[in-house]
């Protein structure tokens, strides 16, 4: 394995835990009693929170319901879904160079 397929596996893996991380921030929210600053909270909010932050900003909560970590799946599933799909970018460029 080169070090080109290395680095597109742990892209993949990276864009595949932020997703996991988000869908578990979504389900987080039912629980507004558990304390993200707390041990194992912190795992999930510290790698989720700038980015919800950020986001926040420019969307705010829909009748009381923040939707920020739905739309950063979303987000990232499509990046992970468009790069490194079946016929994604980095997909199809690695399949030109192996042949030619």
């Amino acid at each position: 394995m080169s070090g080109l397929e290395l680095g597109i596996l742990g892209f993949s893996i990276v864009m595949g835990v932020m997703t996991f991380l988000f869908i578990f921030r979504i389900v987080l929210t039912w629980y507004p009693q558990a304390d993200l600053t707390k041990f194992p909270f912190n795992l999930v909010s510290g790698p989720t929170e700038p980015l919800l932050v950020v986001t926040r900003k420019i969307i705010q909560p829909i009748g009381g319901v923040d939707i920020t970590p739905i739309v950063w799946v979303g987000l990232f599933s499509l990046a992970r879904e468009i790069l490194l799909g079946q016929q994604g970018l980095i997909t199809m460029a690695m399949r030109s160079n192996s042949v030619g």
